[in-house]
């Protein structure tokens, strides 16, 4: 394996680790540990936290697609094997559910909180939260698939 590969590829799972853990951190742990404060401490928290978040995960999604396509066209590009056609579909589907919690789902949060409409917000995190639940599950298939299929 040459040195772009092998730096491609670093810098691919090391994206992949910033959103998958970042979303596994944010749904199971933070979760949960902020549940019991009230609406009015925590959805400000929470517009502070994705604010943050997102901005990594737009950096990952960045580096993700320039290291996958990258490694795609490495290995043969449309006649790549099946695991890397998985990869980059489940990859592209990824990353339209972020852009949709990005750009539709955040500013609802964003306003709500502004307007200090506590409901309204509640309900956004709530569908980030069942969005990230989706991605959580089709990143680790796809790390599943990376891993699993070394074979083919």
């Amino acid at each position: 394996m040459n040195k772009a590969i092998e730096l491609a590829l670093f810098l691919h799972l090391l994206a992949v680790a910033v959103w998958v853990g970042g979303m596994v951190f944010a749904h199971f742990c933070l979760r949960p540990a902020i549940a019991d404060l009230s609406p009015q401490l925590r959805l400000p928290l929470w517009e502070s936290v994705f604010g943050r978040f997102f901005n990594w995960v737009a950096a990952a999604v960045l580096v993700i697609l320039l290291t996958g396509g990258f490694l795609l066209m490495q290995f043969g590009g449309g006649h790549a094997t099946w695991p890397l056609h998985a990869m980059a579909g489940i990859g592209i589907v990824m990353m339209l559910i972020f852009g949709h919690i990005r750009f539709a789902v955040f500013p609802r949060i964003r306003r709500a909180v502004q307007a200090q409409k506590w409901p309204d917000g509640a309900q956004a995190v709530g569908t980030i939260r069942r969005l990230v639940l989706v991605n959580i599950v089709l990143g680790v298939v796809t790390i599943g698939v990376a891993v699993l299929s070394r074979g083919f």
